[in-house]
């Protein structure tokens, strides 16, 4: 708020001045003589001249409805801070008049703009950062919209994450959006809950269901959406029934990853919503229980919550033909030296051209024999001797010094196999030279032949 004091000088008498500060308030100073006496630098004789009638030769009537305020200013301060308060006093077409409306800007959010053109003080809070940045915009000063942009990067959080995306979309902020992108890659499940979530315009929402990095299980996914379509369904006032549901939702069904659920989640949840058609409804319900599977109309790539640069390891120097397979699972027991994510491995193809394969791949952890990963899924196949991905539905955590099981059980014809097995793999990471080193042993049983130094399962895909 603007200083109320007066200093007490001699002088002529004049009228006192109608002033408003910015919390509104109509309030009267009687005129200083002389103040220019009583401040030793241009800061502080500019500062004094904010929201103030000394001097003003300019008005604008600010706001809209009983809202309105009239807030006094100086040609002069505007045009040297601001390229667009230039052209509309000095330009080609400059304005005449003394008073000059602004219904579309709100009062805190331009006295925000006057301080900082007047005294480089920057005076925003929660309530006021938005329209601050509107008004910034809308009058070319880039550097108080910096400070409103780095107040909300400050004040990010889960709860608030989409409704500063939206924000940060709206008035074009590519560097806000990514932050809070990434907020909700991280916090996906509380930024869903949050109150402000089902607000966000529908371009919004699709932006975050097209990504592949958040971290939250696919059904809860569909749950948000359809709170967001019962909120949208209210806002074009239609009946919240499950077609109209479907038909506000649009493109982002699309994006929701069904065949990333369990059967079990699909049936208590999706299945039952009545947003999907039969005919969706049953091929989903066939992809999840028939081989080999088939065509669904919904991605069925994995959401990786892992942030950073996809690495992979190759375990063979040389590739052979010709591997079998007669239902039993290829196996390679590993270890590693730090933590790492797991989220898929590298599979030979046919030796007998392009083919389609029918593949259940496992982590199992030796010790307790148990399943902490698995995709029974397919891939298609180009007859090279390249290695072709199949991935997992969830990226597994893979301990360092512990013994894990990587199992894959292939259902087609002969393929290429790997030959000059490495005992020991290193990963170097380019950018930091950070290690990841894998250790292969023989698994015992049942294991198709796959070995250390043959076999299949050539390459680890993960995340450090």
């Amino acid at each position: 708020p603007v200083s109320l004091a007066c200093e007490a000088h001699p002088g002529p008498a004049q009228s006192p001045v109608a002033l408003y500060s910015p919390a509104s308030v109509l309030i009267y100073r009687e005129p200083v003589y002389n103040w220019q006496a009583t401040k030793s630098t241009v800061k502080e004789r500019f500062a004094f001249l904010f929201n103030n009638e000394v001097l003003s030769d300019v008005h604008f009537l600010v706001g809209k409805g009983m809202g309105v305020q009239r807030i006094p200013a100086h040609r002069f301060a505007l045009a040297v801070g601001s390229a667009v308060f230039d052209a509309m006093f000095n330009g080609g077409m400059a304005t005449t008049s003394t008073e000059i409306e602004l219904p579309d800007v709100e009062p805190a959010a331009f006295l925000a703009l006057l301080k900082f053109l007047y005294s480089d003080e920057v005076q925003i809070g929660p309530e006021t950062v938005m329209t601050t940045l509107y008004t910034a915009k809308k009058y070319a000063v880039p550097a108080l919209e910096a400070h409103c942009v780095e107040f909300l990067k400050k004040n990010l959080r889960a709860d608030n994450a989409f409704m500063l995306l939206t924000q940060a979309r709206l008035f074009d902020e590519p560097q806000l959006a990514s932050l809070c992108l990434e907020n909700i890659d991280k916090n996906t499940a509380d930024a869903l809950a949050a109150e402000g979530f089902t607000d966000v315009d529908i371009d919004t929402l699709v932006a975050v269901l097209e990504r592949d990095t958040l971290g939250v299980r696919e059904v809860r996914l569909f749950g948000a959406a359809v709170r967001w379509a019962e909120a949208e369904a209210q806002r074009q006032q239609l009946q919240p029934t499950p077609e109209n549901k479907r038909r506000v939702l649009g493109k982002a069904l699309s994006l929701i990853r069904f065949p990333l659920m369990t059967i079990e989640e699909f049936a208590a949840g999706p299945a039952q919503s009545g947003i999907l058609s039969d005919r969706e409804v049953v091929s989903l319900f066939l992809h999840f229980t028939v081989n080999p599977k088939p065509h669904v109309e919904f991605i069925d790539r994995p959401r990786c919550c892992l942030r950073g640069k996809e690495c992979s390891i190759t375990r063979f120097s040389q590739v052979e033909s010709r591997w079998g397979y007669s239902g039993t699972s290829d196996r390679i027991r590993f270890s590693v030296n730090r933590r790492i994510f797991v989220v898929g491995f590298g599979l030979y193809g046919s030796i007998h051209g392009p083919t389609d394969y029918q593949v259940n791949i496992q982590i199992i952890h030796t010790d307790s024999n148990t399943v902490l990963g698995q995709n029974d899924t397919g891939f298609s196949c180009d007859g090279t001797a390249s290695t072709f991905r199949v991935m997992f539905k969830e990226p597994v955590e893979i301990l360092p010094s512990v013994n894990y099981i990587a199992c894959a059980t292939l259902k087609g014809p002969d393929s290429h196999y790997g030959t000059k097995g490495m005992r020991k793999v290193t990963h170097e990471a380019p950018a930091t030279g950070t290690k990841t080193c894998f250790t292969f042993c023989y698994a015992a049983g049942n294991n198709n032949g796959t070995s250390v130094e043959d076999g299949q399962i050539p390459e680890v895909i993960f995340y450090t």
